[in-house]
């Protein structure tokens, strides 16, 4: 019990340190591949799972965001222990800047409290870059300097560890999780060559990144509607760096274990739409984000796509562990 305390008090210690850089790129079907941002999310059901996702924001903006990821878990055992191993990869574009992380991911789990509890660690790098031979600084006039030693001249980046940590718990009826993204808030330094314009003076100069400690929060349930065959699966996430936090609330309905649709709502942001089928062991699903902010006026929307395939794993002794996840996997 002491152990556990401890995960939970370094969890929450995230809220006390001082963050800097950009919050995480928006995910709407953040229930697809949750563990994306919490590795206790690894291995929670008997199966290898593989999700690949694409994201473009608020499409008609030039250089808006550009989103990747993939994400792939399993469950085993090692002895009577059950555990789970994952794997998870994102790219992103803003501008000029780009970044990737790469992780990898190992939860530990027990049968607490009437479901499944979960502790998941990974760990990884950030890779972050800069295209400063994009640059462009207007010259010629009274308010522009066509050169600025602040800014690099050259392509840059630079690579930093990282990782994360997260608590899991599913309930035949509900799940419930908390986790911390860039668990070491990594500072990334990107060196480059550079000269101020007409100077003589020339040199290396350094440029840092922060990347800011992320908290989310999600939780769910599959509501069986009786005498049907849907179900209904609400679901909601909340996103704090500590600077700026966001929170949505998603409300899903799903035929026969096949099609789903939905609708949800991110906070002061965006209406989104959802629809997502399941066929034998393959998954895709759509979302569509409509701006309720002022953006929407340059922005015709955000578009998102999911694919995803399941394989089942045979657990041994008579899958003493199996364990059906309430959640849309």
């Amino acid at each position: 019990m002491t152990r556990l305390k401890l995960i939970i008090i370094s969890l929450f210690a995230c809220a006390a340190l001082q963050m800097s850089a950009q919050t995480e790129a928006n995910i709407s079907q953040y229930y697809v591949a949750p563990t994306l941002f919490n590795p206790a999310a690894t291995g929670q059901t008997d199966f290898v799972r593989i999700r690949g996702g694409a994201r473009m924001q608020w499409v008609g903006i030039d250089n808006a965001p550009r989103t990747f990821l993939g994400a792939a878990d399993m469950p085993f055992k090692i002895g009577s222990k059950r555990i789970g191993v994952g794997a998870v990869v994102g790219q992103e574009s803003i501008g000029l800047y780009s970044s990737l992380d790469l992780g990898l991911q190992a939860s530990y789990k027990l049968r607490k409290w009437g479901g499944l509890f979960s502790v998941g660690l990974q760990l990884g790098f950030r890779d972050q870059s800069f295209k400063g031979s994009e640059v462009y600084l207007p010259d010629n006039d009274d308010y522009h300097q066509g050169s600025d030693d602040a800014i690099p001249t050259s392509d840059i980046h630079g690579t930093a560890f990282d990782g994360a940590l997260g608590l899991w718990y599913e309930h035949p009826k509900f799940y419930a999780s908390l986790s911390c993204t860039h668990l070491m808030s990594p500072k990334i330094t990107m060196n480059a060559e550079n000269s101020a314009g007409g100077s003589e003076t020339s040199g290396e100069r350094s440029y840092q990144f922060q990347a800011r400690r992320t908290l989310y929060f999600t939780a769910g349930s599959n509501i069986p509607v009786k005498n049907t065959l849907f179900e209904i699966m609400p679901s909601i996430l909340v996103k704090s760096d500590f600077t700026f936090t966001t929170g949505e609330i998603m409300a899903r309905a799903r035929y026969r274990k096949f099609l789903s649709f939905g609708v949800g709502y991110r906070w002061d942001d965006a209406v989104i739409a959802t629809v997502a089928a399941e066929i034998k062991n393959f998954y895709i699903g759509y979302s569509f984000d409509y701006a309720t902010s002022a953006i929407r006026s340059a922005s015709s929307g955000s578009h998102e796509v999911f694919v995803g395939y399941s394989m089942k794993l045979d657990m041994g002794d008579k899958n003493r562990n199996k364990h059906k996840s309430v959640r849309i996997m």
